[in-house]
């Protein structure tokens, strides 16, 4: 670990002096704050005066909570081009709130957390906009146990942001600001530690990696190569110049689809920019959903160790109750998007496994955040362990339809046009199974439909799943109607 001088920004911006930026309630340029942090549109929204006011926010949090003088944070970024500029930012707000900054350069999302827990620090921030597009960056809170922050901490620290209730401290002697290189290293290495890649290794795997010129490309390659796999590796450099849209969803893998089958790979992986999230292909270049990631991973840790508590969120497929019923012992625990409440209840559970429907598997034994590495090496052990190939032994899994939609409220009545949603569908389906703890889910015999406004971008989704697409479509038709979104 090396020591280095502050950051130049934190020079201009005073430790004395924190201006918070105008924020924007533009719906062309909103700022996001939600228990997945803040984000907002570079330039407009997100800002380095807002980087810094935000981070400063949270600085002022933990110092305030953990009661101490001398608070160390982590801090890592994802490669997008508005990210060395955002961190910097960042870093001089945390300085300037008295926080001293171990700067992890480029890492992905779970390698903080990993790090986190290495510098026993009390917290960490990554400037990261995930798998929104391009335009869009943002800055995500972790607390000591490299947990994202609980809703309750992150309304804290969002009230401190809009009413500027940021400590101010006197600069640092020794600087405050540290670099420590070694995040790639350690992660893979904790990986390792807790999941057994001898299997894979003996299996001799051939893996295409899609890491999307994304924070994620420099540990995926070093675990797959440890684990003995062939790596074909597209979209390697971390230029965080997307070679497509950056989440990991059908439509932006079609490059990877198709090198996964002509290069008669055993399985296609695709992190998403911060590296949190995984979509996988199967052998014959087939895109198997980005739902079955958590369900692969789950089946793999109960083979291993036997039904227990696993924790998905409110969007997830069904596919997993129906996997863990076949496992006695088993329980499912939902609770709302976001994976902050996801790792909360895992926390509680005492749970093995968990994670989103979107591609995010949860492994608290390396870290309880979203983690791609986590995934490839479940999914590489389930391979080896069945000695079969992907596509059977997805077929072996429950099937739904799952269609996803999203309804931009730029063109609805903005951010109330959500909750007015919300409430619609609640009373139209007042006598059916509801679940309200975020948005609505409404379940049927046949199927189920969530209805949320999003964390992350200023949209509402909506979400259903059947046995059949026809089935699925007529529940968003069904829903939308009721909700007035059409």
């Amino acid at each position: 670990m090396t020591l280095i001088a502050p950051y130049a920004y934190a020079g201009a911006l005073g430790a004395k002096r924190i201006s918070l930026a105008p924020m924007t309630d533009s719906p062309d340029a909103p700022l996001m704050l939600s228990v997945s942090g803040a984000r907002g549109i570079v330039g407009e929204s997100m800002t380095s005066a807002v980087a810094a006011d935000y981070a400063a926010a949270f600085g002022s949090f933990v110092t305030q909570t953990t009661g101490g003088s001398h608070v160390t944070l982590c801090v890592g970024r994802d490669t997008r081009p508005s990210s060395e500029m955002l961190c910097g930012a960042a870093v001089a707000g945390l300085t300037a709130a008295g926080c001293a900054v171990i700067d992890l350069g480029v890492v992905a999302t779970p390698t903080v957390a990993v790090m986190i827990t290495e510098h026993r620090a009390a917290g960490g921030l990554v400037v990261t906009g995930s798998h929104n597009p391009i335009e869009w960056n943002g800055l995500k809170c972790l607390n000591a146990c490299g947990i994202a922050s609980a809703r309750h901490d992150v309304d804290e620290i969002t009230r401190r942001f809009k009413q500027r209730d940021l400590r101010r401290a006197e600069p640092r002697t020794p600087p405050a600001v540290t670099r420590d290189q070694r995040g790639h290293e350690m992660h893979v290495k904790k990986v390792l530690a807790n999941l057994d890649g001898k299997p894979i290794q003996r299996a001799k795997l051939k893996v295409v990696l899609d890491s999307v010129n994304g924070a994620g490309g420099v540990a995926g390659r070093m675990l797959l190569e440890r684990l003995g796999c062939t790596l074909v590796h597209l979209n390697a450099e971390p230029t965080g110049r997307f070679a497509h849209g950056p989440e990991p969803v059908e439509e932006n893998v079609a490059e990877l689809a198709q090198l996964t089958a002509a290069e008669g790979a055993d399985c296609g992986f695709a992190q998403d920019p911060d590296a949190d999230r995984l979509a996988i292909i199967d052998e014959t270049g087939r895109f198997i959903g980005e739902e079955y990631t958590v369900v692969l991973a789950a089946k793999r840790m109960f083979d291993l160790h036997g039904g227990g508590p696993i924790v998905v969120n409110l969007s997830t497929s069904r596919m997993i109750d129906d996997l863990a019923a076949r496992y006695p012992g088993a329980t499912v625990i939902r609770t709302p998007v976001g994976e902050a409440n996801v790792a909360a209840a895992m926390q509680q559970a005492g749970a093995m496994i968990g994670g989103e429907g979107n591609g995010g598997v949860i492994f608290p034994k390396v870290c309880s955040v979203r983690d791609s590495l986590c995934a490839m090496i479940l999914a590489l052990s389930l391979l080896a362990a069945e000695g079969r190939p992907l596509s059977e032994i997805v077929a072996k899994l429950p099937r739904y339809e799952m269609i996803k939609h999203r309804f931009d409220l730029k063109q609805l009545s903005g951010n109330d046009a959500a909750n007015e949603a919300v409430q619609r569908v609640t009373d139209r389906f007042a006598e059916a199974d509801l679940n309200t703890a975020d948005g609505v889910r409404v379940d049927f015999p046949d199927g189920w439909v969530h209805l949320r406004p999003s964390n992350t971008e200023p949209i509402i989704r909506l979400i259903a799943e059947a046995k059949t697409g026809q089935r699925a479509g007529e529940l968003v038709d069904e829903v939308a109607l009721a909700a007035r979104l059409r």
